[in-house]
């Protein structure tokens, strides 16, 4: 140890004979040690040969794929998320426009596998439980691309391991973590997003182990190789769900560590160099990946040129791109004096007025206008009908009678021959927002009140009202309020309907309505009729960049939206102790059931060796606040950055949820999990061994040759994962029955396999207790 009574003095970096021998001194301290290989155990030295590895990773690449494809064809039924993801599928194929929440390239996959297996797209996963064989649907062939990927996944996990530099036994330690765990499989065997994110995940982790240990053979053509490899499957992580911008983000805390790292003097010797190194990992690392986040988004948009199910979220100048679109068919230039009937663009309720009135009391003592009701209401219905009334002298004929942007109008209720009114009065259900009543036609004295601004949304000056396509916004002239709905229902006296009120934000986006149909116009002939012949309208073009920034916005609103309660929802806290699962699947008469849960000795263990992970940091830090050196510096090296890496990764890839508000599921963890097992395996090379397999990182020419040591953990090493390997097992079969969906258990044996009470499994047998007399 260096002795503490000296102050070390900065040397200037350029007056060093050999900067680049000092980097690998001083990062891994590598002198002063020498191990003899040949004192190492005979099973160890065999296991540690490149054919003992090879033929280790085949074994659990081939009972990866076993346990993965086992009876993939059951069930033949919809199950869970297949309802989503096999009907994404399908509208690739179809050519239909659809929209989600995550992104497209693990759905894209999907599609490619249906299209390769036969599928017509057709059939349209509308609910679970729906039979794929008496639709004849290839589901088989679809729900081999993700039992693939979970399967590579394993030898992924190995690999990860091994570049690492632990031991082949502690690498398998790892990999068997996946390969035996109950929820990567059920996850793995169907047409879900998960098993290509966690593959593409645990592929950009190997990669960007390959690139660090290229870090003293910088700017070679390996180098780039493995840093543009990084940044490749990182854009297919965050491709495919959209909680894979949280791998996006993992590799960004490493990369700000790795540069803050090179910024040191003793480490680049001059400013440029750390640019250079800084430019790399920017174009690498940001633009690289960016740009093929892109592209998928560009094939998802290629593929689906027509109208689907997705329009509706879609704004009206995006909807007019896609043919067969209603708005870009049935789309009519409104004119004065046309009477229209409007909707919610959010609820779908018309607006609607009808002769009752307010209440002169509401329940919580309030005082109304006792004005006439408008409401919202769900179904079709001639107090839905509205005209449109000019404030300003129009021409006898011409466009000049059309409604255009930012027009100032009053709207005239059929009906009851009253107009829309809304003043400063509370509304029924909110005291902060305005109440909306009408007014009669006759009586000229609150005519002010009476007028509303028509605020097109993204419209230019003079822009044409439209239709179906024509997204508005109404704006009170006086008091600058947007008329506004939301989901609760008025009391008995409005029937029940839905509140209209005036909001205090004009540009509030929720205020969205658009017109449905154009019901008659003042000539009386029909408004469909009055353009005369009109040539087919062919479907605009819209930038695609103006395309993807609409659809990431909407895609972060409505993942943030998932709020609804759901019986299976967990909090992250329960997760890593498998405190509850998700039912994917039942059925009734044979009592099958498909349960997404973990393997307790796989997940528990990954919980003891994060305790302990952290414990050893923390002792360590400790230690060394006194003035102790307990674990050599080499050793502490690999646990600090080697295993400290995957610890960031578990962490990044946890700890957000717990900021989230949206509903929350166990299979959200499983990116976690992987990055936990592979903290297990480094914490239990850490207990078996006290050296470690060094150096791992690979050497510059300019390098003078350093020691080697090795990792010894004897026969130990194999015996305890052989007995973990046996317990992973015999707990795998032992939950099969709710891994795979079969056979069917009766009520006895689903309480038997309940091996915690917050478990909720289907099918369980009441308990009864004998009565003594």
């Amino acid at each position: 140890m260096a002795s503490t009574g000296k102050l070390r003095q900065r040397v200037p970096a350029s007056a060093r004979p050999n900067f680049q021998y000092d980097r690998i001194q001083e990062e891994e301290h590598s002198d002063d040690v020498y191990q003899n290989p040949n004192s190492r155990h005979p099973i160890e030295k065999i296991l540690e040969t490149n054919k003992a590895s090879i033929i280790v990773v085949a074994v659990l690449t081939a009972l990866a794929f076993a346990l993965r494809f086992y009876k993939i064809n059951h069930p033949d039924q919809v199950v869970f998320d297949e309802v989503h993801f096999g009907k994404f599928a399908s509208y690739y194929i179809l050519g239909e426009y659809y929209f989600d929440v995550h992104p497209p390239f693990a759905k894209l996959l999907f599609g490619l596998a249906g299209w390769f297996s036969g599928f017509d797209g057709h059939f349209q996963f509308e609910n679970i439980g729906d039979s794929y064989t008496q639709n004849h649907v290839p589901y088989v062939g679809m729900r081999a691309l993700p039992a693939i990927l979970g399967s590579l996944t394993v030898p992924v996990v190995y690999a990860i391991m091994k570049q690492s530099g632990y031991s082949t036994v502690i690498a398998a330690f790892s990999a068997a973590i996946i390969l035996f765990d109950n929820a990567h499989i059920a996850q793995s065997r169907l047409i879900l997003l998960d098993a290509t994110l966690i593959f593409f995940m645990s592929l950009t982790i190997y990669a960007y182990v390959r690139f660090q240990k290229l870090r003293y053979r910088e700017f070679t053509t390996e180098w780039f190789g493995w840093l543009f490899a990084t940044g490749f499957f990182m854009a297919c992580t965050w491709g495919s769900k959209v909680n894979g911008v949280l791998t996006v983000a993992t590799v960004g805390v490493a990369v700000l560590i790795d540069l803050w790292g090179i910024l040191d003097y003793k480490k680049s010797p001059s400013m440029d160099y750390f640019w250079k190194h800084f430019a790399a990992r920017a174009i690498g690392l940001i633009v690289v990946p960016f740009i093929i986040y892109l592209s998928f988004f560009w094939v998802h948009f290629a593929l689906l040129p027509t109208s689907g199910t997705g329009d509706s979220f879609m704004s009206p100048a995006f909807q007019e791109t896609l043919a067969g679109n209603e708005m870009l068919m049935s789309a009519q230039e409104i004119r004065y004096y046309d009477t229209v009937t409007m909707r919610h663009k959010d609820t779908k309720v018309y607006l609607h007025s009808h002769v009752e009135r307010y209440p002169l009391k509401y329940d919580d003592g309030r005082i109304s206008s006792q004005g006439q009701q408008v409401t919202g209401y769900g179904h079709a219905d001639e107090n839905n009908n509205w005209q449109i009334i000019p404030t300003k002298a129009l021409p006898e004929t011409g466009r000049g009678r059309i409604v255009r942007h930012n027009d100032m109008i009053q709207l005239l209720h059929v009906k009851t021959n009253t107009v829309l009114l809304t003043h400063d009065v509370a509304s029924p259900l909110m005291p902060t927002n305005q109440e909306f009543t009408t007014w009669s036609r006759d009586d000229t004295s609150r005519f002010n009140e009476t007028l509303f601004q028509l605020s097109l949304i993204d419209a230019h000056d003079g822009e044409a009202w439209k239709s179906k396509s024509g997204y508005f916004r109404l704006i009170h002239g006086q008091t600058r309020v947007s008329m506004w709905t939301h989901t609760k229902q008025l009391p008995e006296w409005a029937f029940r309907q839905q509140e209209i009120n005036g909001n205090k934000n004009p540009s509030e986006k929720t205020a969205t309505w658009f017109v449905e149909d154009i019901v008659a116009d003042e000539t009386g002939e029909d408004p469909k009729q009055r353009t005369g012949h009109q040539p087919p309208k062919v479907p605009k073009k819209m930038n695609f960049f103006r395309k993807f920034g609409e659809l990431q916005l909407l895609m972060l609103q409505h993942n943030a939206g998932l709020t609804a309660s759901h019986p299976y929802a967990s909090g992250p806290l329960n997760w890593p102790f498998l405190i509850a699962g998700i039912s994917f699947w039942t059925e009734n008469d044979p009592q099958k059931q498909i349960y997404l849960i973990g393997n307790l000795v796989g997940w528990w263990t990954c919980v003891v060796a994060l305790s302990i992970y952290v414990g050893i940091l923390g002792a360590d830090l400790l230690a060394r606040r006194r003035n102790n050196d307990p674990i050599p510096e080499p050793v502490r090296n690999r646990l600090w950055n080697s295993t400290g890496f995957f610890f960031v990764v578990w962490g990044v890839h946890y700890a957000p949820f717990f900021l989230m508000n949206r509903q929350l599921f166990i299979h959200h963890y499983l990116a976690s999990h992987l990055a936990s097992a592979l903290i297990a395996g480094a914490v239990l090379q850490f207990i078996l061994s006290e050296t470690i397999n060094y150096p791992v990182s690979v050497e510059a020419p300019t390098m003078r040759r350093h020691k080697h040591q090795y990792a010894d953990i004897g026969l130990k090493g194999p015996i305890i994962f052989v007995v973990f390997c046996i317990a992973m097992f015999l707990m795998f079969v032992f939950l099969a029955p709710l891994t795979y969906g079969t056979p069917g258990l009766t009520g006895d044996e689903v309480n038997s396999k309940r091996l915690l009470s917050s478990w909720t499994l289907h099918f369980a047998a009441k308990k009864t207790a004998e009565v003594v007399p």
